[in-house]
């Protein structure tokens, strides 16, 4: 291939993470959001953050984590958090859409060094980047006053089982999560429905 080729190709490649759905919205948003402003509101987020706590991580590292967390779901799709859909082979489809990525770009190697850097999450910054994805979905459905909970029928406990546990791998992060908790259980009757049974 031509160097006007390989760029195509990698161009191809984006255009199809636009594509990926996610059970997420911003504020006054009708529509899903997908993978690329999840990850570019994540990416923002972080760098927000490392400056205003003034955290000893290494930003540049936070950024592309937090840049390529999500885009294995580019061939493995997205798998909604309280559905049940997806679930048990989420992580084979996660490591076999690593592998075609690897195939597909063997030429970018820190691109797929990063990937597995931030699947396995033994540094700080990969927990840290970890932990903020997973509280960015609490804060968008906080900020759109439960809409998303009440569509789909989520109690607070179980945005409780599903994150604490996850979020809890960062210090900065659960500090965050729970201030958060603290406003979900005194808006609880407005941001949750009254009750999970259909």
């Amino acid at each position: 291939m031509t160097p006007l080729e390989y760029l195509l190709q990698f161009v191809r490649f984006t255009h199809l993470t636009h594509k990926v759905e996610r059970v997420a919205r911003i504020a006054g948003e009708t529509r899903y959001a997908n993978t690329v402003e999840h990850s570019y509101q994540l990416t923002l987020l972080a760098w927000y953050l490392i400056e205003k706590e003034k955290l000893p991580l290494n930003k540049d590292l936070v950024i592309k984590y937090a840049l390529v967390h999500d885009l294995v779901e580019t061939y493995a799709g997205d798998t909604y958090a309280h559905g049940t859909e997806g679930k048990d082979s989420k992580v084979l489809r996660e490591h076999e859409a690593q592998e075609r990525i690897a195939l597909e770009f063997p030429e970018f190697s820190d691109l797929h060094e990063y990937i597995q850097k931030y699947e396995t999450k033994l540094d700080p910054e990969s927990r840290f980047v970890y932990a903020l994805d997973k509280l960015i979905d609490p804060v968008n459905i906080y900020l759109e006053d439960g809409k998303l909970w009440h569509e789909k029928n989520v109690t607070l406990q179980e945005v409780l089982d599903y994150k604490t546990e996850k979020i809890a791998v960062d210090p900065t992060v659960s500090k965050y999560f729970a201030e958060l908790v603290t406003l979900l259980r005194k808006k609880e009757d407005i941001l949750f429905p009254k009750n999970n049974t259909f």
